[in-house]
């Protein structure tokens, strides 16, 4: 089994203080691998050797796990991709070749058109095969698409 380059990091990411969740939300995240510099930025020419194991679990409160892909996008952007052959939208990553995956660091996702601020809450050197750690099966496309629709209907 083959393992990962040190500069691998699982990162975790925690929705911080909004309007709807004044005190954040444990239970509303990223959990993510992928190749960090000395900086705590994204080292894309890692990620490119690299790619299949630079997985990504999207958890949300009473909603099954969503896994996928973090992916580098035209012009250099960074996006989770959770349907690899369809149609369905990436998550952006706001800056995220910019921003730096250190604890108690702020990024901003945008999901359904909506932005979200989370919280790096942890990053620590990832074990093994991502593999391992991550699953590799993942909702189906009608299973999001249906979550979508909840979420901005309000149900």
């Amino acid at each position: 089994m083959a393992h990962l380059p040190q500069d691998f990091r699982e990162i975790r990411l925690e929705l911080a203080r909004e309007k709807d969740h004044p005190a954040g939300a444990r239970d509303f995240g990223y959990r993510f691998v992928a190749p960090l510099d000395v900086n705590g930025q994204i080292e894309p020419e890692l990620w490119a050797k690299h790619r299949e194991v630079c997985r990504v679990v999207r958890f949300r409160p009473d909603e099954a796990d969503e896994i996928g892909h973090l992916v580098r996008r035209p012009g250099g952007s960074w996006a989770f991709r959770y349907d690899i052959f369809g149609t369905d939208d990436d998550e952006a990553g706001f800056r995220f070749n910019a921003e730096r995956f250190v604890i108690g660091e702020y990024v901003s996702v945008k999901e359904d058109d909506e932005s979200h601020t989370f919280r790096v809450v942890s990053c620590h050197a990832a074990r093994g095969h991502a593999g391992r750690r991550f699953p590799t099966s993942r909702s189906s496309r009608d299973d999001r698409r249906a979550r979508r629709v909840r979420r901005r209907s309000g149900a």
